[in-house]
């Protein structure tokens, strides 16, 4: 009994091992396997997390590089338009100081035009030139004609092309190194290696590119010994993947080695990044801990960590990064919003004050309404103020107009001599508010009468002489200069160079200021400026009006000693019969303290056939004078100039009237208001006033009535009544169409109203053919506007349809909006406010 239970507990221990020891052995075997497949689980998620990071950042690395190149040829199209002299010379030198070596220009077919760099050729097309049609930026490959790799980019670009044609794209390209840079795929004991392929497997940039034709067939030539399906299958997921454009992950076990892949589009082109991961030193670590179990755990366990904090840090840096991006950008959104404060918070200043001076001026005329000097004197200065609101208005609208690129010019025949007498009455109240002397030379003005847009060139000007009047201090010195010469090849003899240079000895600007000044929202950071008023936007006008003129404009500046603004124009003559300006033989004696001047005076003088004496003082010119009555050659007319050093112009003419006696005339030349010192010249002796600057027409018409040679075509001229003419007027707000019919009344015309389009062209249809000499236009109106009007009024089967004078009346005044006018029938357009002398010119001009 007891050698049978010896047995049986022998047998219970002996069991009770071997179970214990089969227990052991498959818990550690499932432990094992269990290990190692959470092991095996661990390294995969490990890696796909590792692989995305790595592709993330290659893939940002590739972005900001091809963001730059795509940044770089976006603002070359951005700073040079398609009608800068030299296009292409411009291009090539914009390209290439930013470091590409390849440039041409596409049209909508394909084909490059080669600008610059050897002829390149694309080894995918297709998908290239269809992004660039549908106004995409694109990234692809190509080839120069010496067999070289090259990166091209393409972003949207309307140029003139050899052919005549206009360009889609602009295209650039810089070699093939600039991207394969990135990967890395040199360094030695890489841990990841990457490809760039397209959806065909060919390699953009490789390591292997020299070795294998393409990926695809890279994996059957070095993998030969492994099952093809397997490849196969892989390749074919790889591909529908790419085809999608989805992020594709795989594990391949070929040849006895593990491999991870990760394959992620990259932006702006047909391409994608495949990055791999092979698992050799991590099967060794699986090794390790089926050997080793706890201390494999702790190394999993501290290369994962190692690894998150490997993409941590990526991930940190890459979010540093990007919250350093966002915080410049948002810097650059409180600058452009604070410049956007500083205008509306100086326009806000300026539109208040000529507000105030018309509240103001009405209100000191109502006071005083029997007091006609008194109500005459507010009025004038209500509608200088008005006048002034008006332009600041307009400039808020053009700088609207150039940031949305829809600012256009019209050609149009004008008189520079019409265009300076007017800027320069424009610019008097402002210098004579300041006490500035105001110098305007003319010299060798062979054109006067050009095409041109009139109302920019008056902006232009007027912005570049109230600048001078604004930072030149009180008593300072702005001159206005104007002159021609031939017109440089290939414009031909049909134009002539036109200079126009504004001068002042007022603060200057410092060199930093110069590179902004054409800038939107800019003035000089300085005490020296912070109560001159401005909004910062006239220069940029003035440069882009200058610009779509093809002109050049270049400004030279030094602090405390002033500034010169030099702008040059090609103006088209204009083609009109010149009359034969021709006086008699007269003797002039010319007065005034510019040299200049009184040498253009004299020789202008001498073409219409005045021999002319000149000098710089009154002195002088008395003694002249005394010395001719002397000996009975007595000048029989004298120009003098108002303001001369020592004895003004009127003690000179007192002086003169005492040894000539009245007879002969004296004539005053002045840039300033004849108003504000008429009645004290007439009472020195001055017979009349002559304006400068003194053109030759200026001259000619303003002598001839001294010399009893008014015609009786000028006193026709000014003779001419519009009084009984029947007006249709199609004006939609009651307030416009009082204030145009009591204008128009008072000049003797008979206005009917049509509150719209359709009510106009019924009035016009109801009236007897001739019973209207012209119509009125407003542009918006209910029910059919202006434009709607006059192409029915046009098409109407009556014979003064045609015929009959259409003038729109409209607060649409841009030049396109003086096209449109025209384009559908109408004769001529005139802005409102309502200008009763521009009014009545055009309606003597088409009626008469």
């Amino acid at each position: 009994m007891k050698s049978k239970k010896k047995n049986l507990t022998t047998y219970f221990l002996i069991g009770s091992f071997v179970l214990l020891l089969v227990i052991s052995i498959t818990a550690f075997t499932y432990l094992g396997h269990y290990m190692s497949r959470i092991s095996e689980e661990s390294i995969n998620q490990v890696g796909d997390l590792y692989m995305a990071g790595i592709n993330d950042h290659i893939i940002a690395h590739f972005r900001t590089l091809i963001d730059l190149k795509l940044e770089q040829v976006e603002a070359v199209t951005e700073v040079v338009p398609a009608e800068t002299d030299d296009l292409y010379e411009e291009l090539i030198y914009r390209i290439r100081i930013r470091g590409f070596n390849y440039l041409a220009l596409c049209s909508e077919d394909g084909s490059l035009q080669m600008l610059s760099g050897d002829p390149i050729e694309l080894v995918d097309p297709e998908p290239f030139f269809e992004s660039l049609m549908l106004g995409e930026k694109k990234v692809a490959v190509g080839m120069d004609s010496m067999g070289n790799g090259v990166v091209i980019f393409g972003v949207k670009a309307n140029y003139p092309m050899a052919d005549g044609g206009t360009s889609m794209a602009m295209v650039t390209a810089v070699p093939i190194e600039y991207i394969s840079t990135m990967l890395g795929t040199d360094e030695e004991n890489a841990i990841v290696y990457s490809h760039i392929i397209r959806k065909d497997g060919s390699f953009i940039v490789s390591d292997m590119a020299d070795e294998y034709t393409d990926y695809f067939s890279s994996m059957y030539e070095r993998y030969s010994s492994n099952d093809r399906q397997q490849i196969s299958t892989y390749i074919q997921n790889l591909t529908s993947a790419m085809e999608k454009r989805e992020i594709f992950s795989a594990i391949l076990s070929l040849s006895g080695s593990s491999q991870q892949i990760y394959c992620t589009p990259l932006p702006y082109s047909e391409w994608h990044l495949v990055t791999i991961l092979p698992f050799g030193v991590l099967n060794e670590t699986v090794e390790s801990l089926d050997r080793q179990r706890t201390a494999a755990t702790l190394l999993v366990t501290a290369f994962i960590i190692i690894v998150l904090i490997a993409i941590f840090y990526v991930y940190f840096r890459m979010t540093r990064q990007q919250l350093k991006d966002l915080e410049e950008a948002r810097q650059d959104a409180l600058a452009a919003t604070k410049a956007k404060s500083t205008f509306l918070s100086n326009m806000s200043h300026d539109i208040r004050t000529p507000m105030n001076a018309i509240v103001g001026m009405t209100a000191i005329a109502t006071a005083h309404i029997d007091d006609m000097d008194q109500v005459q004197n507010c009025l004038k200065k209500i509608a200088l103020s008005g006048k002034h609101l008006l332009g600041l208005i307009n400039d808020v609208l053009d700088m609207s107009k150039i940031e949305s690129g829809k600012m256009t010019l019209t050609e149009e025949q004008i008189s520079l001599r019409e265009v300076v007498e007017g800027i320069v009455s424009i610019v008097q109240t402002q210098v004579k508010a300041k006490n500035q002397n105001f110098n305007v030379h003319i010299d060798n003005i062979v054109a006067e009468d050009v095409y041109c847009d009139s109302v920019r060139l008056n902006q232009v000007l007027l912005n570049m002489l109230s600048n001078a009047v604004k930072y030149t201090q009180e008593g300072g010195t702005i001159q206005l200069s104007l002159f021609q010469e031939d017109a440089p090849d290939p414009k031909g003899s049909e134009y002539i160079r036109t200079h126009i240079k504004v001068k002042d000895n007022g603060i200057g600007m410092a060199p930093d200021f110069l590179e902004h000044i054409f800038d939107s929202y800019s003035r000089a950071d300085s005490k020296r400026v912070q109560k001159t008023e401005g909004a910062g936007l006239g220069m940029a006008i003035t440069k882009y009006i200058i610009d779509t003129m093809d002109g050049t404009i270049t400004v030279e500046s030094e602090p405390n000693k002033g500034t010169e603004i030099h702008v040059i124009l090609d103006l088209e003559k204009a083609d009109i019969q010149d009359i034969d300006m021709v006086l008699p033989p007269w003797m002039m004696l010319v007065v005034d303290d510019d040299e200049t001047l009184c040498r253009t005076a004299v020789d202008a003088l001498k073409s219409i056939g005045i021999q002319a004496d000149w000098t710089l003082s009154g002195e002088t010119a008395l003694e002249m004078v005394r010395k001719h009555h002397q000996t009975r050659t007595d000048y029989q007319i004298i120009l003098l100039d108002w303001k001369l050093p020592g004895m003004d112009g009127l003690m000179v003419a007192r002086q003169i009237r005492k040894i000539v006696g009245e007879d002969m005339p004296i004539i005053l030349i002045s840039a300033y208001d004849w108003d504000d010192f008429e009645g004290e010249a007439r009472d020195a002796g001055i017979n009349g006033f002559i304006a400068k600057p003194l053109f030759k027409s200026t001259l000619f018409h303003g002598l001839k009535k001294y010399m009893n040679l008014e015609t009786d075509e000028d006193e026709e001229d000014k003779d001419i009544d519009l009084a009984g003419y029947h007006l249709l007027a199609a004006e939609d707000n009651e307030l416009n169409w009082e204030i145009l019919d009591e204008l128009l009344s008072d000049a003797g015309l008979q206005l009917d109203w049509a509150e719209n389009g359709q009510l106009c062209l019924e009035k016009f249809q109801a009236s007897e053919p001739g019973y209207y000499s012209a119509i009125l236009m407003d542009v918006r109106m209910p029910v059919m506007n202006g434009y709607e009007a006059t192409e029915a009024i046009r098409s109407l089967d009556r014979p003064d349809a045609k015929t009959i004078p259409i003038i729109a009346m409209t607060a649409d005044a841009f030049s396109e909006d003086v096209q449109h006018c025209l384009a559908c029938g109408m004769n001529a357009h005139t802005a409102k406010p309502i200008n009763l002398d521009e009014v009545i010119s055009l309606l003597k001009k088409h009626i008469l």
